[in-house]
């Protein structure tokens, strides 16, 4: 399935990304403020396209111009996410190389997910967590509409193998289609 807004082409991750993917997803400010690591070459950017970015629901974040692949954002409904969610809910998780940053891609493409997942997937809830420190992430989730629901403190992080706390948001199907409304 493809997405798209006004700028951007939201698709399914080709092993053909694998460069442009390795190119932004080096950058140490990408991955690990995110909570994962760094990519350490071409073959690891592919291995995370078959083994992660494969997954349902999860698209490359194109620029319509040229078809570029330049972030990822994604959708993990009820079990697939981290928060332990029942099938009518949904995690979403994002990032964009920083070339990009400042540009209003990220909110432009979770607009179009949360517009998705509310729309197409009937989806309950929406959640959208950001690590300590990583103020973009928090301006997102502002941005689009999200609201503060609980931090979690001193939560383990497997895939950066550290300690974080987190701060969650959520945004309901009733909220979203209010805000739709009065747009």
């Amino acid at each position: 399935m493809e997405l798209l807004t006004k700028r951007l082409l939201l698709r399914p991750w080709l092993q053909s990304d694998a460069e442009n993917l390795y190119e932004y997803a080096k950058n140490p400010e990408v991955g690990p403020i995110a909570g994962w690591p760094v990519h350490t070459s071409v073959e690891n950017s592919q291995e995370i396209i078959r083994d992660v970015l494969s997954a349902d629901e999860t698209y490359a974040v194109c620029l319509k111009e040229n078809n570029k692949a330049v972030g990822s954002i994604g959708l993990m409904i009820g079990s697939a996410s981290n928060l332990n969610l029942p099938d009518t809910e949904a995690e979403i998780g994002y990032w964009i190389g920083v070339p990009f940053w400042g540009k209003g891609f990220i909110p432009e493409a979770v607009k179009e997910l949360l517009r998705h997942g509310f729309e197409d997937l009937a989806l309950e809830k929406i959640w959208c967590g950001y690590f300590e420190g990583n103020i973009k992430s928090k301006r997102v989730q502002e941005k689009c509409g999200f609201i503060y629901h609980h931090t979690n403190k001193d939560i383990y992080w497997k895939l950066m193998d550290d300690i974080r706390t987190e701060h969650v948001c959520c945004m309901t199907r009733k909220f979203y289609n209010k805000r739709s409304e009065n747009v």
